[in-house]
């Protein structure tokens, strides 16, 4: 394997601090890339999911290539530590296990992933101390036959059939995202409530209990054939959601400014 490369011809200000964690993570191997722009959104790419080691093989403009960290957008150490190698075998030389994107695999046996059966598979395997890689052919033509003779398993998108184009930077993101949601703690749902929680229902039986109340003070429940709908009809509307603590004071202030303003207004008679 050969050494980092550091490109000389571009003074880059910082970036951001990434630093692998400890263990084994995928390596990212890009085969015969054509642009260098192409490689610096590849490598922020894998920044944004957590994927820390890139290793390029006979880029076709050679390396290093200064607009590569113009586009990697702050992802410089990824860059930094990228290294150049000849062949696919000497990419994966020290790697125990090898996975490869390709569109459509045709008469070959062998077990094919999608992105995300791939990331909970690499997840598992990297688990184990194995060291593992993913290869990304070039941007016009993806790996050719003898590239993924080098590869144990597949990795396939299952995309609209009737375009299934990516560039580079996209197949590299898709496989991102999937490795680092494989074990991202952040529910899948959640109702974001801020300083306040979602209302009991005990909360909610008293609001609704004094807006029926109100309701009937002014008139609007005067219809006594349709009053047990309606009733029915407002507890619907306030239980269909998780109503707020916050959202019920709201309403309990709405309520008495209401009732309030009818009484100013004279619409409820005056006593004595």
């Amino acid at each position: 394997m050969t050494s980092p490369i550091k490109p000389i011809t571009w003074k880059r200000e910082g970036g951001a601090d990434l630093t692998p964690p400890e263990g084994e993570s995928p390596i990212v191997v890009l085969v015969r890339p054509q642009l260098a722009q192409n490689v610096g959104t590849a490598a922020r790419a894998m920044a944004n999911g957590g994927l820390f080691h890139l290793r390029l093989v006979a880029p076709r403009d050679g390396w290093p290539q200064a607009t590569a960290w113009h586009a990697a957008s702050g992802a410089d150490r990824i860059l930094d530590a990228a290294t150049v190698h000849g062949t696919v075998a000497e990419a994966v030389a020290d790697c125990q296990r090898v996975f490869a994107t390709c569109p459509r695999p045709r008469h070959v046996i062998v077990p094919v992933r999608t992105a995300r059966a791939a990331a909970e598979d690499l997840r598992a395997i990297c688990g184990r101390g194995l060291r593992t890689a993913v290869l990304f052919g070039p941007e016009r033509a993806g790996l050719d036959n003898d590239d993924m003779a080098q590869a144990d398993t597949l990795v396939r998108y299952p995309l609209n059939p009737q375009h299934m184009s990516l560039n580079l930077a996209q197949a590299v993101m898709i496989l991102a995202y999937e490795w680092w949601t494989a074990a991202e703690p952040t529910p899948p749902r959640a109702l974001m409530t801020n300083e306040t929680r979602v209302a009991t229902k005990g909360e909610l039986e008293g609001f609704l209990a004094r807006l029926v109340s109100e309701l009937d003070a002014c008139g609007f429940l005067d219809n006594l054939p349709k009053r047990p709908g309606m009733v029915r009809n407002l507890r619907h509307l306030f239980e269909r959601g998780e109503v707020t603590e916050q959202e019920l004071r709201t309403l309990h202030g709405v309520v008495t400014e209401l009732s309030r303003g009818r009484m100013v207004r004279g619409r409820v008679p005056e006593e004595g």
